[in-house]
């Protein structure tokens, strides 16, 4: 049987607001992601089992498209783009990655918050570890493996990108080791962000 992966909730808030708001935001696009997603299997064990709550520095917040979208509202914009691109234009809806937000009435309805929940394989690069790492490990676990002559410092210097032209067949299961593309589009996004 395989091993349970562990979840976190994972919550972008304003970086102007005291800590104590961000967490009553946070707590708010938490009930929100309940209301849209509580009969979910993924909420359900992330509740009964998990219930780790990151919460991180989103920037600003502004709604106003005339002047200048906060990067808290882009953040929320790219998710709902991966959703269309990567969920409704191919139907598949499993790979979607569900999100809620929650906008502030006493802010004059500013986002104050949005939320998901991701396993482990999104933020454990020990476990999981990115791509030229784990074409690295490849190498080095099979010395009869044609790559075994490949030079590392090359494949380290390599881009992901020019790793994954190079490399199809084990980009595809690296990818699925990670679980697919909503994840990558998660370990992305959470790249180098701080905690609020």
């Amino acid at each position: 049987m395989m091993e349970e992966l562990a979840l976190r909730m994972y919550f972008f808030v304003p970086y102007n607001i005291s800590p104590i708001q961000q967490a009553i935001q946070s707590g708010h696009a938490a009930l929100e992601y309940a209301r849209l997603y509580g009969n979910t299997k993924l909420f359900k064990d992330f509740v009964e089992k998990h219930k780790t709550w990151i919460i991180l520095n989103g920037g600003t917040t502004n709604n106003d498209i005339d002047v200048r979208r906060g990067s808290l509202q882009l953040t929320w914009d790219s998710i709902r783009t991966f959703n269309n691109e990567e969920g409704y234009v191919r139907n598949n809806p499993s790979g979607m990655i569900k999100a809620s937000y929650f906008s502030e009435p006493d802010l004059n309805d500013a986002m104050t918050a949005f939320c998901f929940i991701c396993d482990e394989r999104v933020w454990n690069y020990k476990d999981y570890p990115e791509f030229v790492d784990y074409m690295i490990n490849v190498i080095e676990c099979d010395t009869k493996h044609y790559l075994a002559n490949y030079d590392f410092i090359s494949i380290k210097t390599k881009s992901k990108e020019e790793l994954q032209q190079m490399y199809p067949e084990q980009y595809n299961i690296w990818l699925k080791n990670i679980g697919g593309e909503s994840n990558l589009f998660l370990r992305e996004l959470l790249k180098g962000k701080k905690l609020a």
